[in-house]
Formats: C-alpha cells, sequence, structure tokens
C-alpha cells in the first residue's frame, strides 16, 4: 500500500513540473499564430529604411544639369497679306498691317560659362524674339548664331560671363538600358527632371524630312532613344547620364496625342559638339560626304543578293568621283565600321560621317566577298569637292529678320536669266518676305525702283529703310512678279 501511495505521489509531482515547463517554455497561442505560417512567403512591410545601395542615384547628375538648362520663349511674327494694296501704300501711304504675333516655348542647354545654348532649330525657327529664362530666373534676349536644318539644331548667345555649363559625354559610349535624365521645362513647367533608360540607339523616324527645310541637305537622323518622360516644352533640352555629362538634346516624341506616350528621341552629343564647332568656327555647318548609295541589310535582301552577313550597309551606288569611288569602294561592298565605331544601319552611317569636315580622312571597313579590307578615305563636301563651305549671308534690317538667305547670280545664271546681276533668295524662313508671299529661288532685280546686283545693295537699300518696301524680280521659270510689305 505505501509502495502504491508513493508511486501516485512521484506521477503527480512529475505532472506538476510537466505543466510547469509547459506552461513557462511553450508559447502563447497568439505568438504561434505570428511566429508560424506553413504557407509564408518572404516578404517584408513596405518601411523606408533609405536607398538601397545598388539603386541609381540621380540627385548628383540633376543638381550638376538642372541650372544649365534653360527655359525659352520666342516671339514669331507674321504678316497678314489681305486686303494689303502695296501700290496703295507706295503711292498714297496706305495703313500699315499689323502684325499677327505668335508665341512658343522650348528648352535649351548652356554648353559654355561665356553664354553660348543649344537648342532645336525648330524651337527657334522663324522667331522675331528670343528670350532665355535661366533657372534662377535671370533672363536675357538671345541672338542666333547659327542654324542646321538637317540636324534640327540651332546655336543661340547671351551676352553674360561665368554661367553654369553642362560638360560634353560620349554618344558614342551611351549603351540600351543605361539610365539617363531629360532635363526641360514641359508644358512651362520650369527645370524639371525625368529619369529614364537608353531604350535604342541609332533610330530613324523620318520626322526632319517634313518638319524642317534641311537647305537641300538629307536629314542626319540616328537618334537615342529614351522612356524618360518627354512632353511639349521639352524641345531643345538636355539628355544627361548619372554622372551630369550630356550625352543628348530632347528632340521628338512618338504620340498620338502631342503629349508623352512612353519614348521619346534626342540627337546624340557627338553630333551636337560637331554642329556647334562649326557653326561658331564657320558660321556654317561644313557637312562631310562620303558619296555612297547605302541600303539596310535585312534577311530578305541578303538571300536576294547571297549576302551571308546581316552586319553593316550595303552599297548600291556611288557618287561619280566621289569620295567612296575615289578611295575604291565599290557597289556590292558592305560598310562594317567608320574608323573604330561598328554600323549597323543606315541612319548609324549618317551619324558617324556627320561628325567629320570635308577633307578629314577616315578609315572605313568593308566586306567584298567575304574578305574584309579597311580603306582611307578623304571625304569631300556637298559639291563634291575638297575644302570649306562659305557660310552664306543673311540679312537682317535694323528691325527684325527677313527670314531669307541671299546668293548673287552668277554670270552664267544671269545670261541665262537675261539680265545684269540680281539676289536670289536661296532659303527662306517665316519673316517679312514669306509674309508678303515671295517664294524660294525668287531672283530680285530692284527695290524701291533701284536696281539691286549684290547682296550689299539690298543691304544699303534696307538697313535703316521704314514704311513700305516694293521688290522686284523674276522666278526661274520667267514669271515677272512684284511685291510690297512694310518695315
Amino acid at each position: 500500500m505505501k509502495k502504491t501511495i508513493s508511486f501516485l505521489l512521484i506521477a503527480a509531482l512529475g505532472g506538476a513540473f510537466a505543466l510547469t515547463g509547459s506552461y513557462y517554455l511553450t508559447p502563447s497561442k497568439s505568438e504561434q499564430s505570428l511566429s508560424y505560417n506553413p504557407y509564408s512567403t518572404p516578404v517584408q512591410l513596405a518601411g523606408y529604411s533609405g536607398l538601397n545601395s545598388n539603386a541609381p542615384d540621380f540627385v548628383v547628375s540633376a543638381e550638376k544639369s538642372v541650372n544649365s538648362v534653360v527655359h525659352i520663349k520666342t516671339i514669331i511674327e507674321n504678316q497678314n497679306n489681305l486686303s494689303y494694296d502695296p501700290f496703295a501704300d507706295w503711292f498714297f501711304g496706305g495703313k500699315q498691317r499689323q502684325p499677327n504675333m505668335m508665341q512658343g516655348s522650348g528648352s535649351g542647354v548652356i554648353i559654355s560659362d561665356d553664354g553660348y545654348i543649344v537648342t532645336n532649330n525648330h524651337v527657334v525657327n522663324g522667331a522675331t524674339k528670343i528670350e532665355v529664362i535661366l533657372n534662377d530666373k535671370r533672363s536675357y534676349t538671345a541672338d542666333v548664331i547659327g542654324t542646321d536644318p538637317a540636324t534640327d539644331l540651332a546655336l543661340l548667345k547671351v551676352k553674360e560671363k561665368n554661367l553654369p555649363f553642362v560638360a560634353y559625354g560620349n554618344s558614342d559610349d551611351v549603351k540600351v538600358g543605361e539610365w539617363v535624365l531629360a532635363v526641360g521645362n514641359p508644358f512651362n513647367l520650369n527645370s524639371t527632371v525625368t529619369a529614364g533608360i537608353i531604350s535604342a540607339k541609332g533610330r530613324n523616324i523620318n520626322i526632319l524630312d517634313h518638319q524642317t527645310d534641311a537647305g537641300g541637305l538629307a536629314p542626319i537622323e540616328s537618334f537615342l532613344q529614351t522612356d524618360a518622360a518627354v512632353n511639349p516644352g521639352n524641345s531643345g533640352g538636355a539628355l544627361v547620364n548619372t554622372g551630369g555629362d550630356l550625352v543628348g538634346i530632347n528632340t521628338a516624341i512618338a504620340s498620338n496625342n502631342g503629349s508623352y506616350q512612353g519614348y521619346s528621341f534626342a540627337i546624340p552629343v557627338n553630333i551636337v559638339k560637331k554642329v556647334v564647332s562649326d557653326l561658331i568656327e564657320f558660321g556654317t555647318v561644313q557637312r562631310a560626304y562620303i558619296g555612297l548609295s547605302i541600303q539596310d541589310i535585312d534577311s530578305k535582301f541578303a538571300e536576294q543578293k547571297r549576302i551571308k552577313q546581316l552586319k553593316g550597309v550595303y552599297i548600291n551606288g556611288l557618287t561619280e568621283n566621289g569620295a567612296g569611288e575615289t578611295a575604291g569602294i565599290k557597289v556590292g561592298d558592305i560598310v562594317t565600321k567608320i574608323e573604330n565605331v561598328t554600323i549597323k544601319s543606315t541612319s548609324e552611317l549618317l551619324e558617324q560621317i556627320g561628325k567629320f569636315r570635308p577633307s578629314d580622312k577616315i578609315n572605313v571597313t568593308v566586306v567584298r566577298d567575304e574578305k574584309e579590307m579597311i580603306l582611307p578615305v578623304t571625304l569631300k563636301n556637298k559639291e563634291n569637292s575638297l575644302g570649306i563651305i562659305k557660310k552664306p549671308e543673311v540679312f537682317k534690317t535694323s528691325i527684325n529678320s527677313l527670314g531669307a538667305v541671299f546668293e548673287e547670280l552668277s554670270a552664267e545664271e544671269s545670261g541665262k536669266y537675261k539680265i545684269q546681276g540680281g539676289v536670289k533668295i536661296s532659303k527662306l524662313d517665316q519673316g517679312k518676305l514669306a509674309g508678303a508671299g515671295i517664294k524660294e529661288g525668287f531672283i530680285i532685280t530692284s527695290v524701291d525702283k533701284k536696281k539691286v546686283t549684290t547682296i550689299k545693295d539690298i543691304q544699303t537699300l534696307l538697313e535703316h529703310k521704314s514704311g513700305g518696301v516694293l521688290i522686284e524680280g523674276l522666278y526661274p521659270n520667267g514669271m515677272r512678279a512684284y511685291y510690297g510689305f512694310g518695315l
């Protein structure tokens, strides 16, 4: 009996110890529900605890570039020709027309501390007044140093020193997938910064063919494509890398409604550098030509021509005595490199040639009969000769630009049209002459009944003129015409 009682006591004490240990050592039900879930996934609360060390940091890039991007405001003066009689104005002092004023805006990038600013040609084209507003709200009137419709670039200048400017990068080194910032003034919202990546290079979107007058030159389109948000007003603004260096000038968007829908396009900075350098040094762009008719290669074309590779561009024609023919390039050759840059498309070839001047010597790598060879090529100008092209004379009145480029007639042209002297309008933008209805190619033979034989004559007759002006001349087809407008 005693043994039985002893066993019962021992069992009771053991149970008590077990219950006590279980109470203190086992988590509560609520604690178990928080610490264990057989269906849990490795997630965490979306709290913010600082920047991820692997995330791109745009702060430095934005700070380096935002003060170098300016807001550009333009005024375009259009004359209304309706109900205007130039003869009444000339003989009877008729009432002068009131101009219609149109306003526009865009962006620009300061590229030197002494006031040079790059923007798009379409931002300032035809403007009679250009205002540049800095990020610190200082405002200046800008002069147009030069334009290049073939690349949609324009160079402006303001009279100021010690301005913040952005450093050039190298667009050849830009990689697809690289982070970039677009800096500009969309919808007049000053100093706006958006981020994205380079989504493609060498894009040809056929936008310059019908939106700019390239002055007879084939447009160069080899855009950097990015998904950084760009909207109206961003044109002419900066595309910079994460180091804050300029890699492109924002120019266009792919859109069905005029606003950003996912893709935008920028002119590579290496083209910008070349155009700016030419405009400063020569006053006009020194465009180099290789004298080739080229075509992209796809699988269907390669099969047709029995080409075993899809890299490079195919040569299907040569300019007689052009740079390519002189260097020994032949129809059927495939260009794979310009200097050390690989060529994958016609737009990329045009981009690389666009970086050089006439008389520059470059190495062109071609494939002929499945053999690679390097040919030295001396590039030529648009006249298929060596040397620098002279700056065309653009005449401005003391009031505003006439919006024209003038050329004096050669002796052969004078003989052809049976006139002595005369000045031809070789290029026409928005301005007084276009507003009067004058077309490109018109040959001015007299101003206010005074004979015109040189550009200097026009300058002398119109430089300090005010009131009505009567211009007489003819078109290349022989049709004579008279135009009147007011200054």
